[in-house]
């Protein structure tokens, strides 16, 4: 459930928000003006804010610098009056995702929110899939998974977003630099232009000219009538070179023109063509050598590597595979509609000790391979392509799928104590600590059980409290920060025990 926080000094409009968000699912919280919300950032967090630009105390505009300040990652949406559209426009430059004009319909604010929501989702997945990235030359710097320096992570990708500065991604295949191109343009003023990709390396060299800049009707055989080119589609937006190291010397010289004059000519054209693109480019080639050699020019490297982005290859970042693993395991429950809790350990290892060179994609069909193949809770050993399998001695399969231990990426089962009895209410407590693995065993692992009794423990507190968060931390003596950050790890729904 996504955390909403509404900002609005009129009582009305906060509580007509507050009802119309509710009704589609979110858990929101109010504040009734920008020294309000600050602090309520600061304490809480949250998913998206939606503020008002006039109010006492402390101003949208304002307020809006200090959450951006807290946390780089925050989406934040302001509402504003006709008459006050200059300071909207204001805010969305100071990172601000967009505003709505009043009066709103509950329909538009959804919309722009679901909106809102999805391009931050980019971002998580770009982190997810490409957890360490560089500014200039300082390629040292990693922020892998969850880790303290996830800010940092958010931090580079907005202040990417909000420059039209080219942008070279480089890394190996597979390792996510799509993603981050995609991070980048939606989180941007650009977001609602076209986004546009070409990979260089499968157009042929005969033909990339005529996919990038257009040519004219008769230009050459085949030119039946007139196209327009990538970056003529792209115009307002931003456009996707990649693998642009695997382009011509002649091609890279017609490439420079672009990045530094924005100009172009159509083949068999005597105009030229000006457009307004952010351009950004990935590669996994090796720039520099090209340079030493020749085979790339210097000046165009120089233009597109302002502000590179490296993604490292997966085998160097074998601690983010239980991360990872998670997030897919989470993924294909959801495109399937199955219920896999998580890996065996045997299997896991088995993914540490691969070397993985199709990266995060082939990771992604290994998980994929692994949930059609798998007939108990938990992938095993047995469910994992043969490439990974070869080394592994044991050759029963139903040993792999049934280990007492496992590494279980949910942390809880679902289900626990759903259907709380009055008996529960009166205070018989009951924690089970059920792993839900093939033979219901029970696990040993410290982190799983504190896990298992953290979920049990809020749920049953709930349970007593009938729902109410106030209560619940009261009662259970949890502070409510604690107590609100563990129903969002747990994904518990307060309102079931309503």
């Amino acid at each position: 459930m996504h955390r909403v926080l509404v900002v609005d000094d009129d009582k009305v409009l906060q509580d007509s928000v507050k009802q119309a968000l509710e009704y589609h699912h979110f858990y929101v919280d109010v504040a009734d003006n920008g020294l309000e919300a600050v602090n309520a950032v600061n304490r809480e967090t949250y998913d998206l804010v939606v503020m008002d630009v006039n109010m006492p105390e402390l101003d949208g505009l304002e307020a809006l610098k200090q959450m951006k300040q807290m946390d780089p990652s925050l989406t934040v949406l302001i509402l504003t009056a006709y008459s006050n559209v200059s300071d909207a426009v204001k805010a969305v430059k100071e990172g601000a995702f967009n505003y709505l004009e009043k009066p709103i319909t509950s329909e538009n604010l959804v919309a722009l929110i679901k909106r809102a929501l999805k391009a931050k989702s980019l971002v998580d997945t770009a982190v997810f899939s490409a957890p360490s990235l560089s500014l200039g030359n300082q390629t040292n710097d990693k922020f892998v998974g969850e880790s303290a320096e996830m800010k940092k992570v958010f931090s580079i990708i907005s202040k990417l977003a909000q420059v039209n500065t080219p942008v070279l991604i480089r890394g190996e295949s597979g390792t996510g630099k799509e993603l981050v191109a995609k991070a980048i343009h939606y989180n941007g003023p650009r977001k609602d232009e076209k986004f546009v990709t070409i990979n260089l390396a499968a157009v042929p060299e005969n033909l990339i000219e005529s996919e990038l800049f257009g040519h004219e009707k008769g230009a050459f055989t085949g030119a039946s009538e007139r196209k327009i080119g990538k970056f003529q589609f792209a115009d307002g937006g931003t456009i996707f070179l990649d693998e642009i190291g695997d382009i011509s010397a002649a091609m890279q010289v017609k490439l420079l023109r672009v990045v530094q004059e924005k100009t172009f000519t159509p083949v068999g054209s005597n105009r030229d063509v000006t457009v307004d693109v952010r351009i950004i480019a990935a590669s996994h080639k090796p720039f520099e050598e090209m340079i030493k050699d020749g085979r790339f020019r210097e000046d165009l490297f120089y233009r597109l590597n302002v502000l590179p982005v490296y993604l490292p290859p997966l085998r160097e970042r074998v601690s983010d595979l239980p991360h990872l693993v998670g997030y897919y395991i989470k993924y294909f429950n959801n495109m399937h509609n199955l219920q896999i809790k998580g890996m065996v350990p045997e299997a896991m290892k088995l993914m540490s000790d691969y070397a993985w060179p199709g990266n995060i994609r082939e990771m992604r069909n290994v998980i994929e391979h692994a949930f059609i193949i798998e007939s108990y809770d938990y992938l095993s050993v047995s469910s994992l392509p043969k490439t990974l399998q070869k080394d592994h001695g044991k050759t029963n399969s139903e040993d792999d799928g049934q280990m007492g231990g496992v590494i279980d990426f949910q942390g809880i089962q679902d289900s626990v104590l759903d259907d709380a009895s009055a008996s529960d209410r009166a205070g018989k407590y009951k924690f089970t600590f059920a792993t839900g693995s093939p033979e219901n065993a029970t696990s040993m692992d410290f982190q799983i059980a504190k896990g298992l009794f953290e979920k049990e423990f809020i749920v049953q507190a709930l349970t007593l409290n009938k729902g109410k968060i106030n209560q619940t931390a009261l009662k259970a003596n949890i502070p409510k920060k604690t107590l609100l950050r563990k129903i969002e790890k747990y994904e518990i729904n307060p309102k079931t025990y309503y």
